[in-house]
Order: structure tokens, then C-alpha cells, then sequence
């Protein structure tokens, strides 16, 4: 039997991420095509965000439903974006704006200094208002320039061990290291009991 979860997100790159890691007995079903409103995220953790937008869906629907924010930390900026890095240049902003106002305040930073990291946290909701927060999170440093067109986000200019960005990998190599994948990983025991229970 096939169990429904409710993705808690509108943002297409993430969606089809978590699909190529989501277990294939399980039909995911975004959130805005049910018609739910998810709240802003305005909590001051990753985890607080993802365990929000997932008991909003949880409630909305009465299905699990899965809820996540992830963003870049980069230590030369005191840990900037942070949880606005979907925001850093302006509510609405594009990932190339994203991109470029990261880099316009990285300028002067040497190589050395700029070290960064991808943190994700996923809340795993349930319509009894109990939920699941795993984390997950993968270093390496933000490069001069945009290299590589897949991914989105930050991507272009993540920089991990071997010199290639997650913009150069391709969906599987990245999966394998990437902070979503790995918080993702940290969810399986659960899951693996929710399509145990539905047989």
C-alpha cells in the first residue's frame, strides 16, 4: 500500500530532490495542490521552520506530511544567510540575487576564510501533532564565480573537497553527501515503518 505524504514546500528543486531519495512506496503530493497556506518562515532555527510547515500540512490535511528548511552558513559572515537564505536579497528574490550579494560581500575574503556549510533540518509531521526533526549538514567553501547549472540555490558556488561545486555534480553524487540527503537518510527507519504498518 502506498503511503501519501504531504511536502510542505513549493520550491520544484526541492521536490524533485527529496523524490530521488523518498523510498518508491510513497506518493508525495505538494502542499499548494491541496490547497494549504503555509506560514512564513519566521522561526530563528531550521528546525523550528521545517517542524512549522510540516504540522501546518499535518493538520491542514490529516496526512504526514514533510517539512524542511535548509540554507547556507558561511563563517566569515557570522553565519550569514542562515535561515534568510532564501531571502538574503530580498523577499522575493532569485538565486542569482542570492548569489550575487553573497559574493559582493565576499569580495575582499581570501580563500582561506571562506569556509561555509549547508544545513538542512526535515520535520516528518503527524496529524496526531506529534513530529520527527532530523538534521543533516555538509562543509566546504564558497568559490569567486558561479560554476555549474544543476542544482539551485546556492549550488553554483559551493565549493566541497576536489574543487567541483554542487552546480558541477550530477543529482546522484550529490545526493550522496548533500545535507538534504543525509537528513534524509537519518528519516529511513521511520519510514520504513510507516509503509510496514499500511501493508
Amino acid at each position: 500500500m502506498t503511503v501519501r505524504i504531504v511536502l510542505a514546500s513549493s520550491n520544484a528543486g526541492k521536490i524533485d530532490e527529496i523524490a530521488r531519495l523518498v523510498p518508491g512506496e510513497f506518493e508525495i503530493v505538494l502542499s499548494k495542490d491541496l490547497g494549504v497556506q503555509l506560514p512564513l518562515e519566521t522561526g530563528d532555527s531550521f528546525q523550528s521552520n521545517a517542524r512549522t510547515k510540516a504540522m501546518t500540512a499535518a493538520t491542514a490535511t490529516g496526512n504526514i506530511a514533510l517539512g524542511d528548511d535548509s540554507g547556507l552558513e558561511v563563517d566569515a559572515l557570522g553565519g550569514a544567510p542562515g535561515v534568510f537564505s532564501a531571502r538574503f536579497a530580498g523577499e522575493h528574490a532569485t538565486d542569482d540575487q542570492n548569489i550575487t550579494k553573497l559574493l559582493d560581500m565576499m569580495n575582499e575574503i581570501p580563500a582561506a576564510n571562506r569556509s561555509a556549510r549547508f544545513r538542512c533540518a526535515i520535520a516528518l509531521a503527524f496529524p496526531d501533532g506529534s513530529a520527527e526533526v532530523v538534521e543533516g549538514s555538509v562543509s566546504g567553501t564558497i568559490g569567486f564565480r558561479p560554476q555549474g547549472s544543476r542544482g539551485f540555490g546556492y549550488d553554483p558556488v559551493f565549493v566541497i573537497d576536489g574543487g567541483l561545486t554542487f552546480g558541477e555534480l550530477e543529482p546522484a553524487e550529490k545526493d550522496a553527501i548533500s545535507h538534504r540527503g543525509i537528513a534524509l537518510r537519518k528519516l529511513a527507519p521511520i519510514l520504513q515503518r510507516l509503509v510496514a504498518e499500511s501493508n
